[in-house]
């Protein structure tokens, strides 16, 4: 049994197919299907099932592949330790990171992580939060940053920030005269929703349960609609056609919540908060953003938390610290930073 062989089963478990897991590993396919077939005969067991077109693993395969991937990532281990003694933070970090982070926190942290640590480039994936974890799994990626909650995969979780929510609404809506909003109030609204998949979604429905199925009276536009991203929702808040909610980072950076105090009347707090959302809502001019606040009373307003997530077998600490050096000294307007 060699780390070649263990290499190439947990290329073909991931791939499910040997002409994809041999090129992914450089190697021919009869080079590769030959090796397996080799480690097979060793265990006398059968890891994978051959089929017309797909290749599946065997219950006892999965339990293999599984120690091959460990096996292998101590391996690397043995790597990184040498390389440490060198310079600790030497080399790439593969970081993946959820949409409705992504396009908020990224383009302030590549910036400040070569700033600080300008010998580990980050090579950055964005995608769902069910295939970071398993690209975290697999060792196609070393860390994540990802909102709370998701499956426990038995990962290393360092809090990073609480992110409260936001009301999106268009410039026109009665509710834009108003300081803040309250769960109860979006109960009747049109709701635009990311699509499924993205965990912002389950996140706005745990807020507002309503809107987990669509209206049967609806007029026009379903009372839920899916978009891709939430800048095209926001597009859509702009144009009139309902309401959302936004994490706060997804708001312009330098947006503040409506000061409602020593107002005399509920009026003039609301022209006050439409004439501050003017002069803040620069990259949606025609959306008014408005704190959220509790349902009920004891309640919490909505906010998610971000953390940063990674394999407990994964060996380069100092990295995971240094990353999360550059996350804060990013602007990280309007969170709570967290410290634990």
């Amino acid at each position: 049994m060699t780390l070649i062989e263990l290499k190439y089963i947990v290329a073909l478990a991931r791939h499910k197919h040997f002409g994809k897991a041999a090129e992914a590993c450089h190697v021919s396919q009869p080079t590769l299907s030959v090796s397996v077939r080799k480690l097979e005969e060793e265990l006398d067991v059968k890891i994978f099932e051959r089929g017309a077109g797909e290749v599946t693993v065997t219950p006892l395969g999965e339990e293999i592949v599984r120690q091959a991937q460990s096996v292998l990532e101590q391996a690397n281990g043995v790597r990184e330790i040498a390389k440490r003694g060198k310079n600790p933070l030497s080399g790439p970090l593969k970081l993946g990171v959820i949409p409705t982070i992504g396009p908020y926190l990224l383009p302030d942290l590549v910036q400040q992580n070569i700033r600080l640590s300008p010998q580990m480039p980050l090579l950055l994936q964005e995608t769902f939060t069910v295939r970071l974890l398993e690209m975290l799994r697999t060792g196609d990626i070393d860390c994540a940053i990802l909102a709370e909650p998701f499956p426990d995969a038995g990962l290393a979780i360092a809090p990073l920030y609480d992110e409260p929510f936001l009301a999106a609404v268009p410039e026109s809506h009665p509710l834009a005269a108003l300081p803040s909003v309250t769960t109860r109030q979006l109960k009747n609204e049109t709701m635009l929703l990311l699509g499924a998949g993205h965990c912002f979604r389950d996140h706005v429905l745990q807020v507002c349960p309503e809107h987990a199925l669509f209206s049967s009276n609806a007029e026009g536009i379903s009372k839920s609609f899916e978009g891709s991203s939430l800048e095209t929702i926001q597009h859509m808040v702009a144009a009139g056609m309902g309401i959302t909610l936004v994490p706060r980072m997804a708001a312009p950076k330098n947006w503040q919540p409506p000061n409602a105090s020593n107002a005399p009347d509920a009026p003039a707090r609301g022209r006050r908060a439409k004439a501050h959302a003017v002069r803040t809502s620069f990259m949606h001019p025609h959306v008014r953003y408005l704190p959220v606040v509790a349902r009920g009373e004891g309640q919490q307003a909505p906010t998610r938390r971000i953390v940063l997530a990674w394999r407990r077998s994964f060996t380069r600490y100092e990295a995971i610290a240094a990353l999360r050096n550059a996350i804060y000294a990013c602007e990280l307007p309007g969170v709570k930073r967290l410290t634990a």
